[in-house]
């Protein structure tokens, strides 16, 4: 085959219309071979072409005869001294740490691991067996795309309601998705996948990791494999498991049809990526790419005995992020991925790994200043989960300017409050306001909290209000993983009922979960399938369940149809309403002379809470008052009067709470909104006048808003 030197950059395999260039890097490898594979199930080797060129590090070639389609993979040679950090071995496979494309997943077997598994020494002992044949291939892919007229909806961030979804999960049985497209890209870009997130009112779809991933041994094994996909082996490539197109290149179009899709729908995407480790484990590990290719370079290796591997991760592994051909991978890939793939953010999965320089987290980290100045990856939605394995690595609120923030803080206050516990009030007040003790310094706002109740570690919603603890037994651990995660309230009754009563408590404490994160300031994400309470039948750790436990199940009864449009309509309300997504925190404001309240707190009584209130334990009833922009005068008392004003009360009390109304002036009312008490949130009810009792339930929120009324009727200002 005709071969020229080639070009180190860029990085892959690069199809530019006549022939293929091939750059992988490698520090420390003495010499490498790219392998070319064809046949009927393209594991047929034909051709192993040895690269002479290496220029500042990397190894490149020139194949003019090439086309988009061809399989490819490395074998590169090197010493094998696990003790001083190497394990080359050009008998095992390798995939391209830059391939657009792979076609296939791992086929477990002995040959996968670079050492030999059943020796006495362990990985200090290379195996000389060839992986190919259990290896996925690498594919060159041919980039044209007819994008048209596509543009990222660029949703502000304080107007972004974010749907966590799995690309199976989401239309494994869904009725109205065509069988050939279900668990695909092609199927969550469907007519009624979209349809029913319009519907919903959602601005953003955040997925589950789609980069390609390894299915865990032991979870093969046993049967099972890794859902969720947080094991990645592929930076660039979009999961070949969830096309429905083909896997020669054709995964990568659908996905890029997925995202215009959704971009016609107003629709942003943003993807979970898994950058803080890869999937070839410990030193115990199989050999698949960045391992045989230069472990040195990648991984954070222990200083003082290099053999094994830092681990801050809890998956074997840390990705080695002082090294700059590390940080180039990863920033390539995100820059891949929005302006090649048009996706509109990120959220980094255990982002403190990621900026751990020597050991502590660095909130000055290369990584971060790397992304600050970069006018591609600055641009979009950038979502840190602040926290890793490692000591020191829970950093919630520490985050710099430009990143928003899963909120644990958050999760853990509203779950404690609607549970019932003592002293919660402080904790809450901060948290329905933006969580200004934790981002209301350094030039953040409101809007770098991601406010959030269950995500997709844990419980769901359903099960969230329905189990005293994990039922994780199908996962084979004897239910010894996942965290005892449940704060919430079960009604008394654990797991499946017919108790009327029962049930109907528990659809309540979904509505004032519900209703707590949408009305808080900050950002909310809704765990997928809570609005139609998705259960998982007590397992808060489905992350190797591809099953009816994981899939969405898309059979409503009444009780399900109900919270579906219980949580439309409180999506419409926070739409409606500017003063539930502010872009600044409350701080108060002069307006027209008088100074006034842009945010009151009141008691039961309805007088404002003073700072024993606060401190109070059995505090469990308050009141929020919040005045809009729309301010248009205020009263005598010096208060707001405004279309936009709103008064939020919550009782976490088991029993009834009267609440006395905030007093106005005469011709002022207080119209109700909505109420958890009732199933669609619309209990019917007068409009009040200031003093005046509103009757409260024990366990609700109610939503009333500030109207001017004349002659008994509503008037607009």
């Amino acid at each position: 085959m005709r071969t020229r030197p080639g070009n180190p950059y860029p990085l892959g395999a690069s199809w530019d219309g006549s022939g293929v260039n091939f750059a992988l890097f490698s520090e420390h490898a003495t010499g490498v071979e790219l392998c070319l594979f064809d046949g009927r199930d393209g594991n047929q080797e034909v051709a192993r072409i040895p690269v002479a060129e290496h220029t500042d590090q990397v190894w490149h070639i020139y194949l003019p005869e090439v086309r988009p389609g061809q399989r490819y993979g490395y074998r590169v040679h090197g010493p094998y001294e696990p003790a001083n950090g190497h394990r080359f071995n050009p008998a095992k496979l390798l995939l391209d740490p830059y391939a657009k494309a792979i076609d296939g997943t791992i086929r477990w077997g002995d040959t996968l691991f670079g050492h030999q598994v059943e020796h006495p020494q362990a990985d200090l002992s290379r195996d000389g067996r060839d992986s190919a044949a259990n290896l996925p291939k690498c594919v060159v892919i041919d980039p044209a795309f007819t994008w048209g007229d596509d543009r990222p909806p660029r949703i502000p961030w304080n107007e972004t309601i974010i749907y966590e979804v799995h690309v199976k999960g989401f239309t494994a049985r869904h009725p109205d998705v065509p069988k050939a497209l279900r668990g695909t890209y092609a199927g969550l870009a469907s007519p009624a996948s979209i349809d029913y997130l319009r519907s919903l009112g959602v601005t953003a779809v955040e997925l589950l990791p789609i980069h390609q991933f390894v299915a865990d041994k032991h979870l093969v094994e046993r049967g099972l494999t890794n859902y969720w996909g947080y094991n990645s082996i592929g930076f660039f490539a979009p999961d070949v498991r969830f096309s429905s197109a083909g896997a020669l290149g054709q995964q990568v179009s659908e996905f890029k049809t997925m995202v215009k899709t959704f971009h016609q729908a107003g629709i942003e995407v943003i993807l979970d990526v898994v950058y803080n480790h890869a999937a070839e484990g410990n030193h115990l590990g199989p050999t698949l790419c960045f391992r045989g290719v230069d472990n040195a370079s990648y991984y954070r290796l222990v200083a003082a005995e290099r053999r094994y591997y830092m681990d801050y991760t809890g998956c074997g592994n840390t990705l080695n992020m002082t090294h700059p051909r590390t940080l180039q991978l990863i920033m390539d890939s995100l820059r891949y991925w929005v302006l090649e793939m048009h996706v509109d953010g990120f959220r980094f999965d255990l982002a403190s790994a990621l900026a751990r320089e020597l050991h502590e987290v660095d909130r000055l980290a290369a990584f971060f200043d790397i992304i600050h100045q970069d006018p591609v990856i600055s641009q979009v939605k950038l979502i840190a989960e602040p926290w890793d394995l490692g000591e020191g690595g829970y950093q919630v609120g520490n985050f710099p300017v430009l990143w928003a923030e899963w909120n644990g803080q958050y999760r853990d206050a509203v779950r404690a409050y609607w549970k019932g516990d003592e002293g919660q009030a402080g904790a809450l007040g901060y948290r329905l306001t933006g969580s200004s003790d934790l981002y209301g310094k350094g030039g953040r706002r409101p809007y770098a909290s991601i406010n959030f109740v269950t995500a997709h570690d844990g419980f769901t919603l359903h099960d969230l209000v329905s189990y005293n603890g994990k039922d994780n037994e199908r996962n084979g651990e004897e239910n010894r993983d996942g965290t005892d995660d449940n704060r919430s309230w079960n009604c008394g009754v654990e797991g499946p009922t017919k108790d009327p009563a029962i049930l109907a408590l528990r659809e309540r404490q979904k509505r004032n979960f519900l209703a707590t994160l949408l009305l808080s300031q900050g950002v909310p994400m809704l765990c997928g399938g809570d609005e139609i309470g998705r259960t998982q039948q007590g397992n808060n750790n489905g992350y190797c369940q591809d099953n009816e436990i994981s899939w969405f199940d898309w059979k409503l009864d009444k009780r399900r149809r109900d919270l579906l449009a219980f949580t439309r309509c409180l999506i419409e309300v926070r739409r409606r309403h500017p003063v539930l997504r502010r872009r600044q925190f409350f701080y108060g404001r002069r307006i027209q002379g008088s100074e006034v309240k842009d945010l009151a707190w009141f008691r039961q009584d309805g007088k404002e809470m003073t700072e024993e209130d606060w401190t109070n334990p059995q505090t469990r009833c308050l009141g929020l008052r919040l005045a809009g922009d729309a301010i248009e005068e205020v009263d005598a008392q010096g208060d707001p009067i405004t279309d936009d004003t709103l008064l939020i009360l919550l009782s976490g009390h088991h029993e009834p709470l009267p609440f006395t109304l905030p007093a106005h002036r005469p011709g002022v009312r207080w119209e109700l909104l909505l109420d958890t008490r009732t199933p669609d949130g619309r209990r019917l009810h007068r409009p009040l006048r200031g003093g005046e009792i509103y009757p409260l339930e024990g366990r609700c929120v109610a939503v009333l808003q500030l109207r001017r009324w004349a002659g008994g009727s509503r008037r607009r200002p």
